[in-house]
């Protein structure tokens, strides 16, 4: 890896962390959906109760303090009946790809399931990321192709709380 060090984040890394998401969501063809606030980070990760966990690179350069993160939660498995650790993004600035942070997070996070006996380390990356995908696979993890995500947001989510 190249001179950085991985560590869990920390308040004062939410701006640009923030950036960061903005930056994904542009890279993945969806700049409107990013619609989080510092304020809703500081609460999901540094709250009374936290659900969100985030480990960074701090890598100073290039008039950035951090070069990537990567953000998760539980989750659980029935079927295995342990709980598992989902991860929600990750994201390593273009300029440093190949510098081996984006493996450096996974390996954090691989320890983080073993050390807490997590049943499973799962995360979705578009079919489209090519580069993605074998970056995963070559690290060893398996595509899940016979699954398809369903999600329900906006107004279908409000019709279908309100039982109509």
């Amino acid at each position: 890896m190249t001179d950085g060090t991985i560590r869990r984040a920390r308040p004062d890394d939410v701006p640009e962390i923030l950036q960061m998401v903005c930056d994904l969501a542009e890279y993945e063809r969806a700049p409107d959906e990013a619609v989080a606030t510092e304020e809703q980070f500081h609460a999901a990760l540094f709250g009374p109760d936290p659900k969100v966990f985030a480990h960074v690179v701090e890598h100073a350069g290039d008039g950035h303090r951090l070069g990537g993160f990567a953000m998760w939660f539980l989750n659980f498995s029935t079927w295995v009946g342990k709980h598992g650790l989902y991860l929600e993004d990750l994201y390593v600035r273009p300029e440093l790809r190949g510098s081996g942070y984006g493996k450096a997070l996974l390996v954090t996070l691989a320890q983080e399931c073993v050390a807490n006996d997590y049943g499973r380390f799962e995360w979705w990356v578009l079919d489209w990321n090519i580069d993605a995908r074998g970056f995963y696979e070559a690290l060893g993890a398996e595509p899940m192709t016979e699954w398809t995500v369903h999600r329900v947001t906006g107004d279908a989510l409000r019709k279908l709380a309100g039982g109509t």
